[in-house]
């Protein structure tokens, strides 16, 4: 086996990366990452430098793809949502250079999934410690000051730990389908008093005469990724963010993964006022941006959650992550999940420093999310299942 960097994805045959990454998780596809590449919303320019590292086979099988990593040299921390910029200050007032560093995710998305990608049929776990050891010696010669895996599942998070990579924990919400034929079902599981405030909202929605409408496919036309675009616009500006992504990478969204597209919009008469993206997989529903022209009562709960829900409730989907952090969630049916980031640091003392913070931080998080936990809006014999 060779490892080699690769600095565009284009130079990957899409079936061979598909092949790793698998259909379960969206954004992990070639479709995906490569329209991040094509339509420069991630390039060295915009400091994510694509950096991916693959495995190929020697000998018979000389060319296949074995492994792969998706991996970024990072000139800043923006669009991770593992937030390190106290660790960069650190490191600048020490005298020392944080960036660039090494980044293995998927950019401006905080979606769990497999960052160790290897073949099936495959000696799995053993191409995995090559790609964690690839990531380390690539670490080590670039120059750079860390390595950080954002978002990673279990089993990866348990590879680097034994590794020795400094374990971090985050929480977001996700909803998770308890089986409910629709969504009137599923509000049966709640307390009188939850499920009052949500048909309420829902309520208000329908008197502001708003009709929403769910699009997915071949039903998503050009003119629809322009007016979710708007949409997204209109939310940087509102909370001043920075634009990540442009209207080129909707459009070729659109081109590649319509599949894979969920829009839901909101009509008031002929005109859309509010519209959400999502992207499904084999058995979730990640919602992602959202944007709105004007201010209606409730609008973003319909929008972003019961619309969305609904859908994942008529299409059997399991799971629906509606993105980071957010406590408002709870009362809508969200429950508290634990994600998890691995890292390692050149510099020694400033890597015992951060371990010390991050066991404290962990058990801090572990704590708010079982205090969390005590206010699910379920009614108790439910609530006690979860």
């Amino acid at each position: 086996m060779h490892v080699s960097v690769v600095d565009s994805l284009e130079k990957i045959p899409a079936s061979d990366w598909n092949a790793l990454a698998g259909v379960a998780n969206p954004f992990l596809r070639h479709e995906f990452l490569s329209a991040l590449e094509s339509t420069g919303c991630v390039s060295a320019k915009t400091g994510w430098a694509p950096q991916h590292l693959v495995l190929h086979a020697d000998g018979p099988l000389a060319g296949r793809l074995l492994g792969a990593i998706p991996m970024y040299l990072k000139y800043h921390s923006y669009g991770e949502y593992v937030f390190d910029w106290a660790w960069a200050n650190a490191y600048e007032n020490a005298g020392h250079r944080y960036y660039p560093k090494l980044v293995i995710g998927v950019p401006f998305s905080p979606v769990t999934g497999p960052r160790l990608l290897a073949a099936t049929g495959t000696d799995t776990v053993m191409i995995q410690r090559r790609l964690i050891e690839s990531a380390v010696t690539h670490m080590q010669t670039c120059g750079a000051s860390s390595l950080h895996w954002l978002f990673i599942n279990e089993e990866d998070a348990s590879l680097l730990d034994a590794d020795g990579h400094m374990q971090r924990s985050g929480y977001q919400f996700h909803w998770t389908n308890p089986g409910c034929g629709d969504f009137d079902e599923f509000l049966s599981t709640f307390t009188a008093q939850k499920r009052k405030k949500i048909k309420r909202e829902r309520r208000y929605v329908r008197e502001a005469g708003i009709v929403m409408e769910t699009l997915t496919g071949a039903a998503i036309e050009p003119a629809h990724w322009d007016i979710f675009h708007e949409f997204y616009q209109s939310t940087i500006r509102a909370y001043e963010a920075i634009p990540y992504l442009s209207r080129e990478f909707f459009h070729k969204l659109g081109e590649t993964m319509s599949d894979r597209v969920v829009l839901v919009f909101a009509r008031l008469g002929a005109d859309y006022v509010a519209g959400a993206l999502n992207l499904r997989g084999a058995d979730t529903l990640y919602g992602r941006y959202w944007g709105c022209r004007g201010e209606f009562h409730s609008l973003h709960f319909e929008t972003c959650y019961y619309a969305a829900i609904e859908y994942a409730i008529a299409q059997g989907l399991k799971y629906f992550e509606a993105g980071a952090q957010g406590e408002h969630k709870l009362a809508r049916g969200f429950t508290p999940v634990i994600t998890r980031s691995a890292h390692r640091l050149m510099h020694p003392e400033f890597s015992r420093a951060i371990a010390d913070y991050l066991s404290r931080e962990r058990l801090g998080v572990a704590a708010y999310v079982d205090e969390l936990n005590e206010h699910v809006p379920f009614k108790k014999e439910i609530a006690a299942e979860k």
